[in-house]
């Protein structure tokens, strides 16, 4: 590979993509041929977990032309000539088994516009595994850790230097929000009349919109329903979950975030239970001691947050099971 401070992309390569497009992901051969030496383009690894969706075609879910800060938290950040794809989220495979289930980057380099039916081109099995062999060597930092625990390298630890600042009040993203059609306009005016509402509300010392009053002053408790993927659960209502967390919003380590407020009193499905993530800040893998669970479809939608509102990046949330209830009924062991 070339190095990356090298690598130059052709203007007919910014697609100027938008929620829906139909796009084909280039080959792996293509693909090889726009990274630099450390796998990456403008910063962005192309990763072993996305060689499997080469030749296929896939749905526009939404520009990434800005993502958050989920490193430093310093809010949002602006983010070139990329997008995310309909479903596409990172298994993880490539790096340790991580099941944080991220959302994919793809740049304009790496796809191409689809203009009528068309056949998906198959790249071969040994090109794929001629390609892995090549990407592998960028899952994993250049140094180890101070006790010597191997250190896992990503789209997600990569994010600042695949971005730069962008100020929460600067108009510009937010028209182009809409000029996407990452969001609707009832949602774009509704989200944005609520931020209004809190801004005015910090001002005048009053409570922000929705209300999350966290009430517990002891030992946090916790619930073991015994939940597996597939079961069906019900969010519990906000004044149950108050009642779950110390005065920083958290049940054993685990915030409940104020952009899971809006799923409570709903009905999902478990996809998936979570014991390890990498550690985004310092590409630790992080072995999580309690009980986490994903629920299907149930992501950050970017609503109520501070200096990140319309952040497409639909981050799954993480549960604690006493924020959940069987709907069969069933009860769990409470400690």
């Amino acid at each position: 590979m070339a190095n990356s401070a090298t690598v130059i992309k052709p203007p007919a390569q910014r697609l100027r993509l938008r929620a829906g497009d139909l796009v084909r992901v280039r080959s792996a051969e293509e693909i090889l041929r726009t990274l630099g030496a450390d796998g990456s383009i403008d910063g962005l690894p192309f990763m072993p977990e996305m060689l499997a969706y080469c030749g296929h075609q896939f749905r526009v879910f939404k520009s990434a032309h800005k993502t958050c800060d989920t490193i430093e938290k310093t809010g949002i950040r602006r983010m070139r000539d990329a997008v995310h794809l309909e479903g596409l989220r990172c298994d993880g495979g490539a790096h340790g088994g991580c099941q944080a289930g991220c959302l994919l980057f793809w740049k304009d380099a790496w796809l191409e516009r689809v203009i009528g039916p068309a056949n998906s081109a198959q790249t071969t099995e040994s090109t794929l595994g001629r390609v892995r062999e090549i990407l592998l060597p960028g899952t994993r930092a250049s140094h180890a850790s101070a006790d010597r625990q191997e250190l896992f390298r990503c789209q997600a630890t990569e994010l600042l230097r695949a971005t730069s600042p962008l100020s929460p009040w600067d108009p510009r993203p937010y028209l182009r929000d809409i000029r996407t059609r990452n969001v609707g306009l009832r949602e774009f005016v509704w989200v944005l009349a609520v931020a209004l509402f809190n801004r005015l509300q910090s001002l005048r010392g009053g409570s922000r919109y929705p209300r999350f009053q966290p009430r517990l002053k002891e030992r946090t408790p916790s619930e073991r329903l015994g939940l597996c993927p597939g079961d069906e659960v019900e969010v519990r209502a906000k004044e149950d979950i108050e009642k779950t967390v110390s005065a920083d919003g958290k049940n054993r380590g685990l915030r409940f975030d104020v952009e899971m407020l809006p799923y409570c009193g709903g009905r999902y499905r478990v996809e998936r239970l979570v014991d390890r993530i990498i550690d985004e800040k310092t590409g630790r893998m992080l072995r999580l001691p309690n009980e986490c669970v994903v629920l299907e479809g149930v992501v950050c939608r970017s609503w109520f947050s501070r200096k990140r509102l319309f952040c497409p990046r639909s981050i799954p949330s993480y549960w604690r099971e006493i924020w959940l209830r069987r709907v069969d009924g069933s009860s769990g062991t409470t400690s």
